[in-house]
């Protein structure tokens, strides 16, 4: 064999074998290093901490520095303790310890693991989450162990039970060593290497061919060599064959030898089997029977090591073996024996894939009862029964249905039981007094006759299904002959010299990697990990997109999307920021500023960017999507996009399919031009970018990339920054997409004749068909594809039933689900249809899903050769009258809207989507229409939100309010057109609904005031005592009707919801959902010119009872939530104002969650924050690469405004002295090694922004 590819797979396998080594030895080398002792503070972070003595820093084992160890601030589940490690290392242990000396310890944790310190995966093994047992006591260590270990940077211990008498306590230290790559196999059987000779010719074409047959299951089949000692080998492991590649240093591969690919099954069934390895060009093919496995070289390689062209056979002796098949459950082989003989003895090999089965019976003599021998869940099992007596039993074996052969052999002698499998002996002695055993006279393989026969087998576990061969009784070989010819024993239903068996695993008909396992008759596939599920995994359990989950009411959060659904790309985390429209955010790990030097054409600057996903998976996303879009920002300082002469680019992105653009930000892909150019403001016209200026001073070029099919970019190439003071940076945002084409792309079908008419569906072994309808129409045909004899349909019967009607060679089989409400409501009804190797289900809307099961050994294949119809059939009859959306063929959607341009009776698009999804809008929001989908419109509402179910709320400081002036003055009232309008004037106010909710500590309290001016009021106070008191006066002439609640203090800090409905004189109070009262009132009915509504303290003067006057000037402190008065919702006006609206915020009045408070859920404030917020009043043209991020607002509200103003100009002051202090420092210490690239850039953009006194926004 030539030399060439020999050598790459020599080396190769020199690595593989050297892993293989290692493995059979162990670990040849110590990983148990401490590695958090050495580390530096800065490497300790926490959740919380207690005081500065219980900090993270504190948590190293056995120190007693400080308070002797981290206790967070509170003890929950929320709370982490984190430990960076620099850099990637392997972690093999941890250990564990309480607080030095205290009553603090933790007794359980979760233990966290990422590289980034984001994106945190929990340490589990095999698939199963793993809870670390933690301490007892404050000071003993507890190890635990990591099988498999961990290969990360930053660990973060998550504590889940502490010592109840004390608090969250932590010592700790990881175990490990530096993390060492190793070259591993993908899968285990799919990996060749080729290396290239650009010296020698190579030949177009080499084969090597052989066929074999043989009964033996392990064996080398063929072993070449080439001139430099490598080593070809085909060899049989198990009745499969393995393609194999071996250094020059092995003679002969040992079981350990590395294996390049596997093949073939149960090849060891005395039948003849071809194998051919062909190279023809770069494509490689290994071709055993009529499987095939394809490798496709990389590059260009000049010789294969496969040196001859030829046809190689093989001969074989033939073993005189006869195999016999036991067809069913019903079968059996009954074979005559000695009668009365002192021994049993009976040999034979079985091969099955089923786990039960009754292998052997045999009536004794003398001795009452008879020996089984059965196949247990794959093991074997031995009894001897006796009546009246607990069986006696020997087990051997396991997992004996893997379809290999196994040899059996089974002994009793007097009182003495054994049983060999494979050669391995169980045995017992059996306690039969004074008996002994006798042979009987008929041994009965694989099962038992009809009772007719009046014979005593037994057979528990059913029949046996599979083959037997070599069956010898008493040392005598059976003859399978005569058995067959009737002149031996008797049988029923066998195959007597053939094995039938058949590997139903092989091809593998189970999708995205699910695991085949098989019986005789059929196979199961397991799809546990896969993220699919079915009969053969097929169909995904994930949505396609951010705007599906959406539109089952999710809010924004991290989750797993399949953008092609049943097809061959698996799902992948990203973030879906659920707005008006869902937003689809994919990171990537270069989000950090860049900032390159002395780069030029010779030595270009390369930044590459690694996605969560494949860019496969990223191609259909973005597909799917309505719109994509990238933001880059190239900053500059001498640093030319492309050069004066000629427009020669000097810097340019790459996309996903490799390619190299040399457009901007902002610019389409034919423009060239950064946004300046296009918006006119570059900071030289006589150029498209502000980097083109060349100009000796910080600017940028920023924009977004939008045009989908170059996204998402891969690359950034500067080439222009070898020049002196000649400097650049630049920042990739994350892929952010838009929409979901697919999700509403619709059709609407008006005359049952119409129709739409697409390629044929192929669907062959496995089809799945998805898609929303609805309808005012009794029955019509959703979708139809014809063949010569097969075909699929699937149509609404009846206003009950939706039918899936099939034949794939079989005979039509059709399934219906019912339901109980009727399905042409006009509302949206989902389907789903699949049909695949195992069975055909449908299932509508979220009713119980209908299964066919496929027939066993049946026609397999789905084949259609006509036009797919969809809404009609090609009779043109039975039409379907109504509107389909979202019609997707494994995973594939069909573009309904651009066929239905074009064809009669048919329209693109369909409205009525609030009909179905109107109730997602939550709390008074309304539906709106879309032309693609709806959004919920929450202007009436005291939500916000995507679908308004975020909650508007509001902290008061002492001696706040929030004033709702429904009118300023009451002759106004007439010429008012907004929503306060229905409350003004001579309109009388006659029921009224009031809802929110409050948390506060303080009584007396008054939590709402709604006053007329005709001295008519409503309010809702806090009592001394903390009752709840709701107070109406309806007529200014009587005292007020009090509505009293005095089960439990209102006042304790927890949430409370009030509603109030009033209607005329009727009032309806519900308290937390579980208090309700209604009141008659006498004051009144009628609210007249209602003025306005207070929340907090009351400010203005008026008539009012006692007990109001003296809450009303208390005011309110705590918080209000989603305050509700009918249609007006004044919180929100007050904090969230999208238009004018006659509100007064007095004081201490600030956006706060009543929910939680703040810091005491960090699990939803990570999740809150997660998506960074790009507004701002950042200077654009500084390359900052983390905005500061505070919540000014409460400082403010905390300090009075003219002492806050002071502060801040002090601040200033302060801030640019320390800036410059920072450039003087930085400039000198420019001739070292700079850590943060970043900071020293800030630094410079600064000071530059400060002399050149461009306005600036300052964050503290």
């Amino acid at each position: 064999m030539g030399s060439v590819l020999g050598a790459l797979l020599q080396a190769l396998l020199l690595l593989s074998t050297q892993n293989w080594s290692s493995i059979e030895a162990g670990d040849s080398y110590a990983c148990d290093d401490p590695l958090v002792a050495a580390l530096p503070q800065a490497a300790f972070s926490s959740s919380s901490e207690l005081s500065s003595s219980h900090g993270p820093g504190f948590a190293r084992l056995n120190r007693r520095d400080g308070a002797g160890g981290w206790s967070p601030l509170v003890s929950n589940k929320y709370q982490w303790l984190q430990i960076d490690l620099g850099e990637r290392m392997e972690i093999t242990s941890v250990a564990t310890q309480g607080g030095y000396g205290s009553s603090n310890w933790v007794t359980s944790y979760l233990l966290m693991f990422s590289d980034s310190g984001r994106n945190w995966k929990q340490y589990r093994q095999e698939d199963s989450i793993w809870g670390f047992s933690g301490n007892a006591n404050a000071d003993s260590v507890v190890y635990a162990r990591l099988q498999p270990s961990i290969k990360a940077r930053v660990l973060r211990f998550i504590p889940v039970e502490w010592n109840p008498k004390g608090r969250i306590g932590m010592r700790i230290e990881v175990f490990g060593c530096a993390y060492r790559s190793e070259v591993v196999d993908l899968d285990g059987k799919s990996s060749l290497l080729y290396r290239f000779d650009q010296k020698s010719l190579s030949p177009m074409k080499d084969i090597i061919s052989l066929k074999f047959k043989t009964m033996q299951s392990d064996g080398i089949l063929l072993h070449r060599e080439g001139p430099s000692g490598d080593h070809l080998t085909l060899e049989l492991r198990g009745g499969k064959l393995f393609f194999l590649i071996n250094s020059g240093e092995a003679r002969l591969p040992s079981a350990h030898s590395p294996i390049s690919l596997t093949l073939g099954s149960l090849l060891d069934d005395q039948h003849w089997h071809s194998v051919l390895i062909q190279r023809v060009g770069q494509q490689v093919n290994l071709t055993v029977d009529e499987h095939r496995h394809r490798f496709h070289a990389q590059g260009e390689f000049t010789y294969l090591d496969l040196d001859n062209e030829g046809n190689v056979s093989f001969s074989c002796s033939q073993p005189q073996s006869m195999p016999v098949t036991f067809l069913s459950s019903r079968s059996y082989l009954a074979l005559p024996g000695s009668s009365r003989e002192d021994e049993v003895s009976v040999t034979f090999q079985f091969r099955t894939w089923n786990k039960a089965g009754l292998l052997l019976f045999s009536e004794l003599e003398l001795v009452s009862g008879g020996l089984l021998l059965v196949l247990s869940d794959g093991k074997l099992k031995l009894e001897l029964q006796q009546p009246g007596k607990l069986p006696s039993d020997i087990t051997a074996g396991a997992g004996l249905n893997d379809g290999q052969w196994h040899a059996i052999s089974l002994s009793a002698k007097r009182n003495h039981l054994s049983v060999a499998v494979d050669g391995h002996v169980a045995s017992a002695a059996l306690s039969l007094g004074p008996e002994q055993i006798y042979s009987g006279g008929v041994y009965y393989f694989g099962g038992c006759p009809d009772e007719s026969f009046g014979s005593k087998c037994q057979s528990p576990f059913g029949g046996f299904q599979g083959c037997m061969r070599l069956i010898a009784v008493g040392g005598k070989v059976a003859d399978l002959i005569a058995v067959q010819q009737g002149s031996l024993g008797n049988f029923s239903d066998l195959l007597i010299d053939s094995c039938g068996i058949s590997d139903r695993c092989l091809p593998n008909y189970c999708e995205h990697g699910g695991e085949c396992s098989q019986s005789w008759n059929t196979f199961h596939c397991n799809c546990t990990g896969t993220a699919y599920r079915g009969a053969t995994c097929h169909n995904s359990i994930y949505e396609q997109s951010c705007e599906a989950y959406k539109h089952r009411g999710n809010t924004s959060g991290f989750y797993y999307v399949d953008a092609d659904g049943s097809g061959p790309l698996g799902p992948f985390l990203l973030y879906c920021n659920m707005t008006e429209t869902a937003w689809t955010v994919i990171q990537h790990n270069g989000s950090d500023l860049t900032r390159v030097r002395n780069a030029n054409p010779e030595n270009p600057h390369a930044g590459v960017f690694g996605y969560v996903a494949s860019m496969e998976q990223l191609q259909a996303t973005i597909s799917r999507a309505e719109h994509c879009e990238q933001e880059v920002t190239y900053y500059c300082r001498k640093s030319r996009l492309s050069s004066k002469q000629g427009g020669v680019p000097l810097s340019w992105w790459v996309g996903r399919t490799n390619e190299t653009h040399t457009y901007w930000g902002g610019s389409a892909p034919d423009v060239h031009k950064c946004t300046c150019g296009l918006e006119g403001t570059c900071i030289d016209s006589q150029y498209h970018c502000n980097c083109d200026a060349d100009r000796n001073e910080w600017t940028n070029d920023t924009g977004f990339l939008s045009y989908k099919e170059h996204l998402p970019v891969t690359r950034i190439v500067v080439t222009d920054t070898n020049r002196p003071h000649s400097e650049a940076a630049y920042k990739l945002g994350p892929l952010l997409c838009r929409g979901d084409r697919s999700f509403w792309n619709s059709a609407s079908f008006n005359t049952e004749a119409s129709y739409l008419h697409f390629p044929t569906f192929h669907g062959e072994l496995s089809a799945d068909v998805s898609f929303f309808f609805k309808t005012t129409s009794s029955s019509g045909v959703f979708l139809e594809n014809l063949g010569i004899t097969d075909f699929i349909r699937i149509e609404l019967r009846s206003p009950t039933a939706v039918t899936f009607s099939f034949d794939v060679g079989n005979g039509p089989f059709e399934i219906s689900v019912q339901s109980p409400t009727q399905f042409n409501d006009n509302q949206w009804h989902h389907v789903r249809v699949e049909r695949n190797m195992k069975e055909a289900s449908i299932q509508v809307d979220q009713l119980s899903p209908k299964t066919q099961p496929a027939p066993a050994d049946g026609h397999v294949l789905l084949q259609l050769n006509s036009q797919l119809f969809v809404g009609g059939t090609a009779t043109r009859q039975r039409g379907f009258l109504g509107c389909i959306r979202s019609l997707q063929l494994n995973g594939m959607a069909l573009d309904l809207e651009e066929r239905a341009m074009v064809t009669p009776g048919v329209q693109p698009g369909c409205r009525g989507h609030c009909g179905s999804y109107g109730k997602l809008c939550r709390n008074g929001g309304k539906c709106r229409e879309k032309p693609s989908g709806f959004f919920c419109d929450c202007t009436v509402s005291a939500y916000t939100g995507p679908f308004c179910s975020n909650e508007i709320s509001a902290y008061f400081g002492a001696g706040s309010s929030v004033i709702y002036n429904f009118q300023e003055n009451y002759s106004l009232s007439k010429n008012s057109s907004s929503h306060a309008a229905s409350f003004h004037g001579d309109m009388k106010l006659s029921r009224e609904t009031i809802k929110f909710s409050f948390r506060t500590t303080r009584a007396p309290s008054l939590l709402l005031y709604m006053s007329s001016f005709y001295r008519e009021y409503l309010s809702v106070i806090i009592a001394k005592n903390g009752d709840l008191q709701i107070r109406y006066k309806l007529n200014r002439y009587q005292e007020p009707d009090v509505i009293h609640f005095d089960f439990k203090s209102m006042a304790d800090g927890q949430l409370h919801h009030i509603q109030i409905d009033r209607e005329e004189g009727v009032v309806f109070v519900e308290i937390d959902e579980d208090t309700r009262r209604q009141v008659y009132l006498s004051s009144g009915t009628e609210f007249s010119a209602v003025k306005s509504l207070v929340l907090g303290r009351i400010l203005e003067h008026g008539e009012m009872d006692q007990e109001t006057a003296l809450a009303g000037a208390q005011g309110f402190t705590g918080c209000l939530s989603a305050v509700q008065l009918s249609h007006v919702a004044p919180l929100k006006a007050a904090l969230r104002p999208s238009h004018p609206a006659p509100v007064t915020v007095t004081g201490h009045v600030i956006e706060s969650s009543c929910v939680a408070q703040a810091g005491t859920d960090a699990t939803s404030r990570e999740r809150t924050h997660s998506l960074a917020d790009h507004s701002g009043a950042i200077d654009e043209r500084q390359p900052l690469a983390h905005a500061i991020k505070s919540d000014s607002a409460v400082i403010g509200g905390l300090i009075a405004v003219v002492i806050f103003i002071l502060l801040c100009i002090t601040a200033i002051a302060i801030r640019i002295y320390q800036q410059k202090r920072l450039y003087k420092r930085n400039e000198a210490k420019r001739s070292e090694n700079v850590d943060s690239a970043e900071a020293v850039l800030k630094s410079e953009l600064n000071i530059q922004s400060t002399v050149n006194e461009n306005q600036k926004e300052y964050f503290f």
